[in-house]
């Protein structure tokens, strides 16, 4: 649009009039302006098409529906002559009954999200949802996390070491199998994670110093220590005062196989066992809850345990 003149030459028919009038309020799909105008599909989109050549609208698509709304930064005079228009012909009974039917629209499609949410309420956590996996939640976690620093008690290869090194100031990872600490720091390096560091030891013996750390990790790590108590206490002597255990573990359960399958020395554990550990450690606190439990056979369940050095 180069001139004011080409503006009242669009807004002389009476159906772009409408189509803006409604456009200045909501960005619409077709179908949406369709019931709205109660105009057939070809009429509506041969107006559309002009206003868009005009560009005074823009158009945009979601799957198979194209969606229309009025252009950003429209040129103030432009944008001036078509709400002087719109409003010059508000009172116009074809106009308040768009305005009518465009409420109804809207309140439409505030229906059926809120049908849909109302439907899945209280099973948000267990259907599928697009987009929404643990994975993607817990990059957002992630990105929450301080500059601290932190030991990852059988870390294994430390994957979320990993992923907790691109945000915290320091990572140590214990583990006890030489070839898990080789593999796990070639990842580090090939990954740039300088402030990574994985040491060889057991997580009954942590190789750090009292006071250095300001959170330990053990995630499903302490049904394979042979004393899970002292694990527990090797923890509270490594965190700073005000540090904090953060225990991930299976809950108890009597899949036997798990001892040859998975090498596990305990067949998880119950909450008041986890509880006590803590609070016999010297930990304050105390939290423990299930937070997981797997759909298919055995039906694994995870603990949730926590716990906080006091300060003093």
């Amino acid at each position: 649009m180069n001139a004011s003149w080409d503006t009242l030459k669009l807004l002389s028919d009476p159906t772009r009039l409408r189509l803006l009038a409604l456009l200045l309020r909501e960005e619409l799909a077709v179908a949406e302006l369709q019931e709205i105008l109660g105009m057939a599909q070809s009429r509506i989109s041969s107006q559309l098409a002009l206003l868009r050549q005009a560009d005074v609208v823009i158009d945009r698509r979601e799957g198979k529906k194209a969606f229309y709304s009025l252009r950003p930064g429209l040129p103030a005079k432009t944008l001036s002559l078509l709400r002087a228009a719109c409003d010059a012909v508000a009172e116009l009974p074809e106009l308040a009954e768009d305005r009518a039917n465009l409420e109804r629209s809207l309140q439409k499609r505030r229906a059926h999200q809120e049908q849909y949410f109302n439907l899945i309420a209280g099973k948000l956590g267990k259907n599928y949802c697009p987009g929404r996996s643990w994975e993607a939640i817990g990059h957002l976690a992630l990105r929450l996390a301080p500059k601290i620093t932190i030991a990852d008690l059988g870390a294994g290869e430390g994957l979320l070491s990993q992923l907790l090194a691109r945000r915290v100031n320091q990572v140590w990872c214990i583990d006890n199998s030489p070839r898990m600490v080789e593999v796990g720091t070639e990842l580090a390096a090939k990954n740039g994670l300088a402030n990574l560091a994985y040491k060889l030891g057991d997580i009954e013996d942590v190789p750090l110093a009292d006071r250095s750390v300001d959170l330990a990790i053990l995630s499903q790590a302490l049904h394979h220590a042979q004393h899970p108590e002292k694990a527990v206490a090797e923890a509270y002597r490594i965190l700073r005062p005000g540090g904090q255990v953060l225990i991930l573990d299976l809950k108890e359960h009597d899949f036997e196989k798990a001892h040859e399958l998975y090498a596990d020395v305990w067949l998880g554990f119950k909450e008041s066992a986890l509880h006590g550990f803590l609070k016999k450690a010297g930990f304050h606190h105390v939290e423990v809850s299930t937070v997981a439990r797997e759909p298919n056979e055995p039906h694994f369940e995870t603990l949730l345990a926590s716990g906080n050095k006091p300060t003093r």
